[in-house]
């Protein structure tokens, strides 16, 4: 489905700022008189393809996601905004395109656009754009062999599209504390808070915050295969439309595994992530993470 012209205009206006935040300044990474520093950041497609089931009565949460309301906008697209029944189970599919460009190894600017398809039991609909998203994620301490943990934040703008009428704003943030136990940082312990909050085009519509507080680990073999493992509990605090109740409140488990395949300069070359999520029926989500680099440092 071509994009309309605001969204258009929306998009443009996030890749030129991306763009103008990516260019470093002259000399930034100018090498030095120990080490020759890369002359250009690192860019790539960060392409992620995206299977998930929904259960009835909620809407796709978890780990990462940066839009609460994408099953919500592409459930009401087929089956009118009054969903007189509720949300209903859902399959869908989602590919994300962000633009990703590693300005150093501390900080990491991206954006792009994310496509879906979604089936609620009557077939899949058509593959259409149904969001844009500019984001930045920057490490705010390093550990580098200390014994205070690498502080990382991650903060993700989500923006629906077509721009109309019950169109969403997502705003998505994860601190994260990371303590290696090794020098070669190649074990170590994970925790860490994700916060989501969703305003809606709607004056009869709300979508409540959900948080996720969790902790867990991770290990690379000297194969460059790296494991990292999350156990967290999620808290939701409901959608309404009108009044009515559209997603029940909850907090349950939340569970998620990735399996990375890096390069000796710690790049990703091939992710899997699985994610089962309480709500409080289970949701399952499988990623494939394929990044398509044009530069590589």
């Amino acid at each position: 489905m071509p994009f309309r012209s605001q969204s258009r205009r929306a998009l443009r206006a996030a890749a030129a700022g991306l763009l103008c935040l990516a260019v470093p300044a002259g000399g930034a990474f100018a090498a030095d008189d120990e080490e020759e520093k890369p002359a250009v950041p690192n860019i790539y497609l960060d392409l992620r393809t995206i299977y998930a089931t929904i259960p009835a009565g909620t809407l796709a949460l978890g780990f990462g996601n940066t839009s609460l309301s994408a099953a919500f906008q592409a459930l009401a697209a087929q089956r009118g905004t009054s969903l007189p029944n509720g949300l209903p189970a859902a399959k869908s599919i989602a590919i994300d395109l962000p633009l990703t460009v590693d300005v150093s190894d501390r900080v990491s600017l991206y954006g792009g656009v994310s496509g879906t398809t979604t089936d609620i039991g009557g077939g899949w609909s058509s593959f259409d754009i149904t969001s844009w998203n500019i984001g930045v994620q920057a490490d705010l301490y390093q550990q580098n062999g200390g014994k205070i943990p690498t502080i990382t934040l991650q903060s993700t703008l989500t923006q629906s599209v077509p721009n109309e009428q019950g169109m969403t704003n997502s705003f998505n943030n994860i601190v994260e504390f990371d303590y290696a136990v090794d020098e070669d940082e190649t074990r170590g312990w994970l925790a860490g808070l994700q916060y989501t909050t969703v305003t809606i085009a709607s004056p009869f519509a709300t979508i409540r915050p959900n948080t996720i507080l969790y902790a867990g680990g991770y290990y690379q073999w000297p194969s460059n295969w790296k494991f990292t493992g999350r156990l967290g509990m999620q808290s939701f605090g409901g959608a309404l439309l009108a009044g009515r109740t559209l997603a029940e409140s909850f907090t349950q488990p939340v569970l998620r595994l990735d399996l990375d395949r890096m390069d000796d300069n710690d790049n990703r070359l091939f992710g899997i992530t699985a994610q089962i999520a309480w709500m409080p029926k289970p949701s399952y989500q499988v990623t494939l993470r394929t990044p398509l680099y044009a530069v590589r440092n």
